[in-house]
C-alpha cells in the first residue's frame, strides 16, 4: 500500500503538538492566566492579607455553600449562553462577532478550548473579582474587566459592551455568595460552550444566515 507516502497534504505530525499554533497559543494562555493569579495573590492575599478567595474575612470563616453556589453559578452562566446565542443567530453584529472570534480561535481542540475556558475563568475572577473588586468596587471591576476584552476592529466593540455586563453579573455572584465559586463556574460554563463553538465556526458556512452554525460545510 502506498497511501502512506502518497504525499497529498500536509501531515498533521509534521511537527511536535507543542510547537504548532493552536497549542502556543494555548501555552501562551495559561502563562498569561497564571500570572493574572498570581498578582491577584501578591495584592489581596500578600499586600492586604485578605482571603482572595472570599468578599470578606467573616465570609471565608463562614466557608463556602458549595451546592447553592455551584446551582448560582451553573444558573448564571446557562442566562449568558442564552443571551449571546441569541445575539449571535439573530443580530448582525452578532453574526460578525463570532465570524471574527472565529478566525482568531480556529484550529483549537476541543481539549485545548476547555482548557483555555477554565484557565480564563479561574485567572480572571481571581484577578477582577478577588482582587480588585474588594478594593476598587463593583462598577470599576466590571468596567476594567471589559475593557480588557478589546479586539481589533469595529466588530469586537460588543464583545467589550457585553463582557462590561457580564462583568457586572460576575461581581453581583461575588456580592451575593460571598466567594468565587460561583463565578467561577458561570465563567467557566460560558467560555467552556462558546470558546469550542467558535473554533469550529470556520467549518460551517456564512452564507447560512444566522442559522450558519447549524450547516456544516460540505453538504450542498
Amino acid at each position: 500500500m502506498e497511501e502512506q507516502s502518497s504525499g497529498r497534504g500536509p501531515s498533521r505530525d509534521a511537527s511536535p503538538a507543542w510547537s504548532r499554533p493552536a497549542s502556543r497559543w494555548v501555552v501562551a494562555g495559561l502563562v498569561f492566566y497564571a500570572a493574572m493569579a498570581g498578582l491577584a495573590w501578591l495584592w489581596r492575599g500578600y499586600f492586604w492579607g485578605e482571603p482572595l478567595f472570599f468578599l470578606s474575612a467573616s465570609q471565608a470563616a463562614e466557608g463556602l455553600a458549595w451546592g447553592p453556589d455551584l446551582v448560582l453559578g451553573l444558573a448564571a452562566g446557562g442566562v449568558v449562553l442564552v443571551l449571546s446565542g441569541a445575539a449571535t443567530r439573530f443580530t448582525g453584529f452578532g453574526q460578525r462577532l463570532a465570524d471574527r472570534m472565529g478566525e482568531m480561535l480556529a484550529g483549537l481542540s476541543l481539549w485545548q478550548a476547555l482548557i483555555l475556558a477554565v484557565a480564563s475563568a479561574v485567572g480572571e475572577e481571581l484577578f477582577f473579582r478577588g482582587a480588585l473588586q474588594p478594593r476598587v468596587g463593583w462598577m470599576a471591576a466590571s468596567l476594567l474587566f471589559g475593557l480588557m476584552h478589546i479586539g481589533p476592529g469595529r466588530d469586537f466593540l460588543p464583545w467589550t459592551v457585553f463582557a462590561i455586563l457580564v462583568g457586572g453579573l460576575l461581581g453581583l455572584l461575588f456580592i451575593a455568595s460571598g466567594n468565587l465559586l460561583a463565578p467561577i463556574v458561570a465563567h467557566a460554563v460560558v467560555n467552556g460552550v462558546n470558546l469550542p463553538l467558535l473554533s469550529r465556526r470556520s467549518d460551517f458556512r456564512p452564507e447560512a444566515g444566522p442559522w450558519a452554525a447549524n450547516v456544516p460545510r460540505g453538504r450542498e
